[in-house]
């Protein structure tokens, strides 16, 4: 954490990052409370979690505290449908499909392997699993459904009347995760703090998924293997940073012009979602 970050919690009492535990909802935090450029990044207006199938009884009512009014789904269909979430009477659902051009590609079918520990040797071994992944992250920069999914996700986002709003995947680390980043640097978080909300996936998401590892290992799969596909790494990131900074040069001129957002949307989010100091 930096130390802009810690001066956040002093002032504000504010901690970011804090993992909100509600069953059913995998992987959910507020994005909010990071140091931003001028300010603070406002809580209770955006958060991110896993898919949400399993909401239901007294679940559902805590994350209706939540005040959300908006969720965005960046699965593909097939993942919808193997998972639908459950949600609350009223709350408004806008599929933006990040991986529609390439539905095969690591963040959307990694669990599937996990029935097969010979195919998931041959897929993941001799560290093919972090390049699939690392290779997947370029391609939230590449694939014309990735680019047009953020751009509709970002626009929208932009605007009050859809927020409080929560943003999810299959597991919330990897689509979930670039869009996060790139959001927070947006907003002017610090190259160490997003980092530092990314990795905490791993504190929230591994747990959680112990038990799918556990049932690996019980068929004869080798739970190394999954290492890379249950948690995040810091080159997973670096790897849609670098082939972002390749192609824009810096985060502004990727919204402006790999995402096409207007400069009144770009500024609608920096001025709805900061907090003035």
């Amino acid at each position: 954490m930096s130390d802009a970050a810690r001066d956040t919690i002093v002032a504000t009492g504010i901690s970011p990052g804090v993992a909100i535990t509600i069953d059913g909802v995998p992987n959910l935090r507020d994005l909010g409370g990071w140091a931003a450029a001028g300010g603070t990044v406002r809580t209770g207006q955006v958060y991110r979690s896993a898919e949400f199938s399993g909401l239901s009884g007294p679940a559902a009512d805590e994350f209706g505290s939540l005040g959300v009014w908006a969720v965005y789904d960046l699965r593909t269909a097939d993942e919808r449908s193997a998972n639908a979430n459950i949600l609350p009477t009223g709350i408004e659902y806008i599929i933006f499909d990040i991986l529609a051009d390439r539905p095969g590609a690591g963040p959307a079918q990694m669990v599937q392997v996990l029935s097969d520990p010979k195919a998931a040797e041959q897929l993941l071994g001799d560290g093919k699993a972090v390049k699939i992944f690392e290779e997947s992250y370029r391609q939230f920069l590449t694939l014309p459904s990735a680019v047009t999914g953020y751009r509709q996700f970002f626009t929208i986002l932009a605007e009050k009347e859809h927020r409080p709003a929560l943003f999810h995947c299959t597991t919330g680390k990897d689509r979930t995760g670039w869009a996060a980043a790139s959001l927070l640097w947006l907003l002017g978080v610090s190259d160490e703090d997003v980092l530092a909300d990314y990795l905490l996936t791993n504190d929230s998401l591994v747990p959680a998924l112990q038990p799918m590892v556990d049932k690996f290992a019980a068929i004869g799969g080798d739970p190394a293997l999954l290492a890379p596909v249950v948690g995040v790494q810091a080159s997973y990131l670096d790897a849609a940073r670098t082939e972002m900074e390749s192609q824009f040069g810096d985060i502004e001129t990727y919204f402006s012009n790999g995402l096409w957002l207007s400069s009144r949307t770009i500024d609608a989010l920096r001025s709805s979602l900061v907090a003035n100091a």
